[in-house]
């Protein structure tokens, strides 16, 4: 008996599925949370050279800037001829006019070494605390890419540690982890400390930060699929996202209100202490204690399940399923393990390409979503606006998925993000620069591009969870989670170096790369209505385009074996297993 079966006889969507589930979504919150925070903390307001002749009365306001900007800002040809590799608004506020003639009668050019920067939106940022701009960018850059390292390193740590010591006890050492860096990067770096010093503790701390999201995130989202049956992996698949962008929502919030870096940072880190304790109110998954052979943990945690869900508990069928995964364990197939993922064609094959897709879908999906302090719009109401489109792709994801499968859908959205992208190319090219036509249709590719990449991103998270096996579910997430964050890293770089070069560059390429995805993507096999898989070999049979396992599928139950028999009618006969024990009971 599958452990689906056994599952729908005590069970598989009540009071104790529904109040798990909603405290792991509570944990949902916080990647977002962490990921996010540095948009604000290390913001970019506008700026420019300071005035020499101001010194410190220099203030970044109307009068000021014209003062300075009829005597010191570059102009045009100026920046044409000596700052050809940056674009003119980058050249006119990073360098100024040294007011010595050269022999052409154009003013040279000179770096500057002091700015003033605007207070509209921002009291004090990071970016303004260490200059991180112009020539220095690349410590600003350097921060979120070490971040994006963390995620890599916590994916494929915390996501092998959770398939070998399961998924509560990883959670909750990532709670305690994220807490303490949190607070490390509050009152870690001090002025008194100096530049480096400061830096290299706040990159640590950022470190350990994004390591302890994946323990959160990676394990939280697989814990919630395994403790619910078939029928309702979409629903705990996708409502799970919703609160990542709550999380978003909640962190704008505090960010309006609290507009000091320092401030932002330490009263984020509080909120994440109730967390800690999340450990004596998780479950472990019943579904992972079953796949290690550990049937007494398991069991407990199945009775209560039973209990809470005020159904009974089948002596027979929890020994049927127990028997059947003990053979299961005695094969090879079944010991898990990183190269688990390469032994087959089949599993290489879908392991490999899943890892791209993954890296395309962070390359795309963080490459927008940090983007939006480019919009024409308030930086607040843009990080407000992508939240809710994110919110609303979610939406739709979760209606379309359990009636149209997944592939489908999948590669829609990653097509059209491709030819959407594109259109950047045609409407800078032939609408008046800044204008209001402009604007309007740049925002509105802006919009749908985050709509586009939120739902392609949702999307193969659910896709990647449902076609690798239990014994190294948590082992694959890590490592497409891993693998994904090279694609945040290089959407990181993109932002802050190829739009120096041209505003629109990176959405181009996002463009060509999401394109390539999706056509990868055709030859994945439709996961809808199907079982978790428990083994390879499950997953061998389910196949690639053109590649399918010769071993027939098989169900066993009441000691008969239902041989070459599609997967639908392998659900049919576990579900019509988990009715004969009810009608047994």
């Amino acid at each position: 008996m599958k452990f689906d079966a056994f599952l729908a006889t005590v069970g598989d969507w009540g009071k104790f599925q529904k109040v798990k589930y909603t405290l792991i979504c509570l944990t949902y919150m916080l990647p977002p949370i962490m990921v996010y925070t540095y948009t604000f903390t290390a913001a970019t307001p506008n700026f420019r050279c300071q005035n020499p002749d101001l010194l410190q009365t220099d203030s970044y306001n109307n009068d000021s800037n014209y003062n300075y900007n009829k005597k010191y800002q570059p102009t045009e040809a100026q920046c044409n001829k000596e700052q050809k590799h940056v674009s003119i608004r980058e050249c006119q506020r990073c360098y100024r006019q040294s007011l010595a003639d050269d022999r052409d009668g154009l003013n040279k050019l000179e770096s500057c070494n002091k700015y003033t920067y605007e207070k509209l939106y921002y009291e004090k940022t990071l970016v303004e605390e260490w200059s991180m701009i112009c020539d220095r960018v690349t410590y600003r850059s350097v921060v979120q890419m070490i971040f994006f390292v963390g995620y890599m390193v916590g994916s494929i740590v915390f996501g092998m540690l959770a398939d070998k010591y399961g998924r509560r006890p990883i959670m909750s050492v990532s709670f305690i982890l994220m807490t303490f860096s949190g607070f490390l990067c509050a009152f870690g770096p001090q002025e008194s400390f100096g530049f480096w010093p400061s830096y290299l503790i706040f990159i640590i701390a950022r470190f350990l930060l994004a390591c302890s999201t994946r323990g959160i995130s990676v394990s939280g989202f697989v814990l919630g699929s395994e403790i619910v049956g078939p029928s309702k992996r979409l629903l705990t698949g996708i409502v799970i996202e919703y609160f990542f962008a709550f999380g978003q929502l909640f962190l704008v919030a505090f960010a309006y209100f609290i507009r000091t870096w320092r401030t932002l940072t330490w009263a984020i880190s509080i909120f994440t202490i109730p967390f800690m304790f999340f450990y004596f109110i998780l479950p472990e998954s019943p579904r992972w204690l079953v796949s290690k052979g550990r049937f007494e943990d398991a069991e407990k945690i199945l009775r209560k399940i039973a209990h809470d869900n005020k159904q009974p508990f089948s002596e027979s069928a929890f020994r049927e399923m127990k028997e059947e995964q003990e053979q299961n364990m005695s094969s090879k197939q079944h010991q898990g393990g990183v190269m688990t993922l390469f032994r087959s064609r089949i599993m290489l094959i879908i392991s490999v390409n899943l890892f791209f897709q993954w890296l395309v879908q962070n390359l795309v999906f963080y490459g927008v979503s940090q983007n939006t302090g480019s919009w024409k719009l308030n930086p607040y109401l843009s990080f407000t606006v992508s939240a809710l489109v994110e919110l609303a792709a979610y939406v739709v994801v979760h209606l379309i998925l359990d009636r149209i499968g997944r592939k489908k859908p999948y590669c829609m959205f990653a097509v059209l993000f491709g030819i959407v992208a594109l259109l950047a190319i045609p409407i800078q090219k032939y609408t008046t620069k800044d204008s209001t036509v402009q604007v309007v249709w740049m925002n509105i590719i802006n919009v749908a591009l985050k709509f586009l990449a939120s739902a392609s991103y949702a999307i193969i998270y659910i896709y990647a969870n449902e076609l690798f096996p239990t014994n190294v579910r948590n082992t694959g997430m890590g490592i497409c989670s891993m693998v994904a964050r090279v694609g945040a890293i290089i959407g990181t770089f993109c932002n802050d170096y190829l739009t120096r070069i041209w505003l629109y560059l990176p959405i181009v390429l996002y463009g060509i790369v999401s394109l390539v995805a999706a056509i990868l993507a055709l030859m994945f096999p439709e996961t809808l209505n199907k079982p978790l898989p428990q083994t390879v070999g499950e997953v061998e049979r389910m196949g690639v385009m053109g590649l399918r396992s010769k071993q027939p599928l098989s169900v066993i139950g009441e000691g008969e074996a239902l041989t070459g028999k599609t997967e639908d009618d392998i659900l049919k006969a576990n579900l019509a297993q988990a009715d004969h024990y009810d009608d047994k009971l």
